[in-house]
């Protein structure tokens, strides 16, 4: 079990040492934050943030529910309650042990929970890039729906990454609630 727990400056060590290239920071951020990652700029991305009478960002650090360790890291920012929208950002598996096991999917699906059940969201969206096949295949068994492509939406050296675009409605996500309940029930056929 992955359980999300608020990411604050006692983390901010943990964090700075998962991302440890360029290109990571770049994939994991956007052109948020400049390589290296710094104490004052975690301080800066948290000001404010996991605020339940203003929300706008909730950040989170991952933990393994067993051995009580950070194994990631997640957002929800750009929180509209007019709208009732948000979008995941920030996403990032940071023990190498832990990738390949599903941690990121069940991340999201906490982090969908909250924006679901406790914040009442009816839209939450994210991109990701596109050569970023291990996070498309997370999204997609999360219940994330492709909307499209933004092509040639960054660069990073010579090259040019394209976005995949990536939503999820309350429906759809109450819909995949109910399907996951109804494995799990006992068959009361059976007997």
């Amino acid at each position: 079990m992955i359980r999300l727990e608020r990411f604050t400056p006692a983390d901010f060590n943990q964090l700075i040492e998962w991302i440890n290239s360029e290109r990571l920071m770049q994939e994991w951020s956007g052109s948020l934050f400049s390589y290296p990652l710094t104490q004052e700029s975690l301080a800066w991305y948290i000001e404010g943030a996991n605020d339940l009478q203003n929300p706008d960002v909730f950040v989170y650090k991952a933990v393994d529910s067993k051995t009580g360790e950070a194994v990631g890291h997640i957002s929800l920012g750009s929180i509209s309650q007019r709208d009732r929208s948000a979008r995941v950002t920030r996403v990032l598996v940071g023990s190498e042990c832990a990738r390949g096991k599903g941690v990121c999917r069940r991340m999201v699906q906490a982090l969908l929970r909250i924006g679901f059940e406790e914040l009442q969201l009816h839209r939450i969206s994210l991109g990701v890039y596109d050569f970023n096949e291990a996070a498309l295949k997370c999204y997609l068994k999360a219940g994330f729906k492709q909307e499209g492509v933004l092509r040639d939406v960054v660069r990073h050296g010579d090259a040019y990454w394209s976005l995949v675009e990536m939503g999820i409605l309350e429906d759809e996500w109450r819909e995949q609630q109910a399907a996951r309940a109804a494995d799990k029930a006992p068959d009361a056929s059976a007997g």
